[in-house]
């Protein structure tokens, strides 16, 4: 087992390792004195796992509920958000108790919204079941629902107990979701670490555990210095500010981690066209992508996509923050103003 620790607003420590789901009871009742815990799973989740999480928080003295949430980012609104506030509060859940969130970064996210605002603030644990949760979503206390207007647009930052990270749930992965993961481990190569991008030309499945910690290392690392996301931490949005405005355009039909894919070969075509990064990065980048079978572009056009951008939560006044690669292994964040942003999207590929 790996462990991982966090210092943030609240410490706490991301474990790794096979065989860490039925370990759950006993792993969350040593950060929880709660009476309570509350499973929140994906509907998809909840009959492959929940009961096995169930059995060992039993036998490590809790009480369990479990609420089963619908799956897909079309769900990760205030109206589930406020359906699950409503049966904690039907059920006498205090701030005392501890809410579980298990399956991947919708789960998580919302879970965790609750958690940071359910009676002013109760604990909560991450236990994702997707490789995007492990190695992004589960990590660093950002929470969050989606507005029509755009994603992520109302949340909070708030730190977990604890995260627990079972690799052997990624063997019911379905093929799309692990792709989509895939997209954020190499995101992370491409933000700091040339030898680690160049580690996933053997399968992330064959070295998970490694990777897993590897990206969840680097994320530490930069929440601990910036962990309310003003500075150093928007670099983990690569990719990110074009993603999500192709998210949007696709009314979520396209994955999180398709996004991302879409958006770092976007970004980076438009930095190899202005310039700012050498036209090798973008031969890497794309040559990793499309091994991963990941996309590396979409129908939407720059204003559509620019439209969608301007409502992004990672504006500031009129003012996009970009990160921009220079090479396999570095980037930085250059300020965009929004009347570019079309500009920049027409560089990245997009009509």
């Amino acid at each position: 087992m790996k462990t991982v620790s966090v210092e943030a607003s609240r410490s706490y420590e991301v474990l790794i390792g096979r065989g860490l789901l039925d370990e759950a009871g006993e792993r969350i009742r040593a950060v929880s004195k709660a009476e309570t815990a509350v499973i929140v799973a994906g509907d998809l989740v909840r009959p492959l796992y929940a009961g096995r999480v169930q059995a060992t928080l039993e036998r490590a003295g809790f009480r369990v509920l479990v609420y089963e949430i619908p799956h897909g980012e079309q769900y990760k609104t205030l109206e589930t958000y406020g359906k699950l506030l409503n049966d904690l509060c039907d059920n006498h859940i205090t701030r005392s108790d501890v809410l579980v969130a298990l399956g991947g970064g919708v789960t998580g996210d919302l879970t965790g919204f609750a958690a940071a605002t359910y009676q002013r603030g109760c604990g909560f644990v991450q236990i994702p079941t997707t490789l995007l949760a492990m190695v992004d979503s589960s990590v660093g206390g950002k929470t969050a629902v989606d507005l029509p207007g755009g994603k992520n647009q109302a949340g909070a930052f708030y730190q977990p107990l604890l995260v627990l990270c079972d690799p052997d749930t990624l063997s019911t992965l379905p093929e799309e979701q692990y792709r989509s993961g895939c997209a954020e481990v190499i995101k992370y190569g491409m933000l700091g670490d040339r030898p680690f991008f160049d580690s996933l030309r053997l399968p992330v499945r064959e070295q998970a555990e490694i990777v897993i910690a590897r990206c969840v290392s680097m994320k530490r690392d930069i929440v601990h210095e910036d962990e309310f996301d003003t500075g150093l931490r928007r670099l983990l949005n690569l990719g990110h500010s074009f993603g999500h405005a192709v998210e949007k355009c696709s009314d979520y039909t396209i994955l999180h981690g398709e996004a991302v894919a879409i958006g770092m070969a976007g970004i980076t075509r438009a930095a190899v066209a202005r310039g700012l990064c050498e036209a090798s990065a973008l031969d890497a980048l794309l040559e990793m992508l499309r091994a991963y079978g990941l996309p590396t572009g979409c129908e939407y056009s720059a204003e559509e996509l620019a439209a969608a951008m301007r409502n992004d939560k990672k504006m500031t006044g009129s003012t996009m923050h970009l990160v921009v690669p220079e090479t396999v292994g570095k980037c930085r964040v250059l300020p965009a103003p929004a009347s570019e942003l079309t500009a920049w999207l027409r560089q990245g590929g997009f009509a």
